[in-house]
C-alpha cells in the first residue's frame, strides 16, 4: 500500500495559484501511478489529475490548461500546481495511488488526510 501525506493547501483569492505537495511512502520512481482528487463535503470525490509511471499526465477537462501535475523523483514528491483557481474549486484535495490513469480511483487502497483549499475573495 502507498501511504501519502498532502500539504500546501490554504486560502487563495479567485484567480490565484497554489502548489500542493504529496509525499508518498516508498519510492515513486517508475513504479507508481499517482493521482490528485478533490472533494467538497456532501459530494463525491472527484478525479483531478494523474501522472503515469513513465511521466505521462492526464487531466479532468475542467482543469486542463490551469493545473499541472508533476513528480520530483529526487524528492519523492508529487505536485499539483493550480493556477487561475475558481471559487467552486474550493475543496479538500487528496493524492492517492490508483491502479492506472483512467480518471477514477479504482485501485486506491489508502487515502491521506487531504489538504484544504479555500478560494475566496
Amino acid at each position: 500500500q502507498v501511504h501519502v501525506v498532502e500539504s500546501g493547501g490554504g486560502l487563495v483569492q479567485p484567480g490565484g495559484s497554489l502548489r500542493l505537495s504529496c509525499a508518498p511512502s516508498g519510492s515513486i520512481f517508475s513504479t507508481t501511478v499517482m493521482g490528485w482528487y478533490r472533494q467538497v463535503p456532501g459530494k463525491e470525490r472527484e478525479w483531478v489529475a494523474c501522472i503515469s509511471r513513465d511521466g505521462k499526465t492526464y487531466y479532468a477537462d475542467s482543469v486542463k490548461g490551469r493545473f499541472t501535475i508533476s513528480k520530483d523523483v529526487s524528492k519523492n514528491t508529487v505536485y499539483l500546481e493550480m493556477n487561475n483557481l475558481k471559487s467552486d474549486e474550493a475543496a479538500d484535495y487528496y493524492c492517492a495511488a490508483p491502479a492506472e490513469c483512467r480518471g477514477d480511483y479504482a485501485g486506491v487502497l489508502t487515502w491521506g488526510q487531504g489538504t484544504q483549499v479555500t478560494v475566496s475573495p
